[in-house]
């Protein structure tokens, strides 16, 4: 078992920046490829972004292209998501995911393990 605990959400103007975490316990973070995904109200869930069990590779959604920065720490048991140049679009529910596997994870289904969300509002 993983569990995870995301952190940091907000409300932020258009234009700002946010720093999401997410912490893990459990079994060794490690061996985990992590994922960010978003949920705004009345849509589905969807990816943001993923990072792979090392850190050496990441993979982004073409809307946080160049805006969201994912990294991990595994010293510290911990995933986060840089977003700078926030927009009004941006506003969801966002939750890390762990999946068991070496490589990036962007699929939904695939994934493991969730955290229970954090709420980021962008206003305009």
């Amino acid at each position: 078992q993983v569990q995870l605990v995301e952190s940091g959400g907000g409300l932020v103007q258009a234009g700002g920046s946010l720093r999401l975490s997410c912490a893990a316990s459990g079994r060794t973070f490690s061996r985990y490829s992590m994922g960010w995904f978003r949920q705004a109200p009345g849509k589905e869930r969807e990816f943001v972004t993923a990072i792979n069990w090392i850190g050496g590779s990441t993979y982004y959604t073409d809307s946080v292209k160049g805006r969201f920065t994912i990294s991990r720490d595994n010293a510290k048991n911990t995933l986060y998501l840089q977003m700078n140049s926030l927009k009004p679009e941006d506003t969801a529910v966002y939750y890390c995911a762990a999946a068991l596997s070496v490589g990036i994870v962007t699929t939904r289904g695939s994934y493991d393990y969730w955290g229970q969300g954090t709420q980021v509002t962008v206003s305009s």
